[in-house]
């Protein structure tokens, strides 16, 4: 049975008790209150990937609501990615009304963000690749509307030290992400595919400077397809409706690896 039937029918009830039960519980409707009691017992690496995968999503539509609202304005742009993710997601009818159900719960002004963050890091414990796609599918929200305002940096990262980031890993997450934006617009363009500026967003998006060695390269390229491994990610708690969100991550990293790879003339 997936997560979403487990959690329809009350089978992971124990596992998301909390700030994120809660949520979840008023977004589809559902009462978790069973074998909450005894959560205090359960190790944070025993949970079910059921579990950690509802966590997760619901985690992720609150807290990009909260992400689209803090700079005062939740911007068409912000609502489109939103919609976006929950298409490209191919939600059924119950889980798209879940999503923005829980997406307008985190517009509200007194949605405890910091508790839903930091009990998301709990329940993902040691596993730092599923916590940094939660955090890059934040910083596309934030980055929808093509302008990153200060409140919405601050946010991310508080965000960002919350789930035990740190500043700098922080700030080079937003600077690739950013550049898979420009890099993602201009390959979709049919620019001339070695032009100097989409050469130099392919070396943003692989975080890495036009001087690196090929070593080099081909370390970061390995080091980031193996973070974003959409298999991986799944087995480590991302919800498998996702695996498509990691799938265009991954082949935007090929991408821009390809193209510093032929400007180069590497041919392995």
């Amino acid at each position: 049975m997936s997560w979403w039937g487990k959690v329809i029918g009350g089978a992971v009830g124990f596992a998301v008790s909390g700030p994120i039960g809660a949520l979840l519980g008023a977004a589809i409707g559902h009462s978790f209150d069973k074998g909450v009691s005894g959560i205090e017992a359960t190790a944070s690496d025993e949970l079910s990937t059921e579990s950690i995968q509802a966590a997760f999503f619901t985690a992720t539509f609150s807290i990009m609501g909260r992400i689209a609202k803090s700079d005062g304005i939740v911007s068409q742009s912000e609502i489109n990615v939103a919609q976006a993710t929950m298409a490209r997601m191919q939600l059924n009818s119950e889980q798209q009304q879940a999503a923005q159900a829980l997406f307008n719960k985190g517009k509200a002004s007194d949605f405890d963000y910091q508790a839903v963050a930091k009990q998301l890091r709990k329940e993902c414990v040691r596993r730092t690749n599923l916590l940094q796609m939660f955090l890059e599918i934040q910083i596309a929200t934030a980055l929808a509307d093509g302008e990153l305002h200060n409140s919405e940096q601050s946010l991310l990262l508080e965000l960002a030290e919350i789930l035990g980031f740190k500043r700098a890993q922080f700030e080079q997450l937003l600077a690739m992400a950013a550049a898979q934006q420009r890099f993602t617009g201009h390959h979709g363009a049919h620019e001339q595919q070695n032009s100097a500026s989409q050469l130099e967003e392919a070396y943003d998006v692989l975080g890495l400077d036009k001087n690196c060695s090929d070593q080099e390269l081909k370390r970061a390229y390995r080091r980031l397809m193996s973070q974003h491994h959409p298999d991986k990610l799944v087995a480590k708690g991302l919800p498998e409706e996702m695996m498509k969100l990691a799938t265009e991550k991954t082949q935007q990293i090929k991408d821009a690896y390809d193209i510093v790879k032929q400007n180069r003339n590497i041919k392995r």
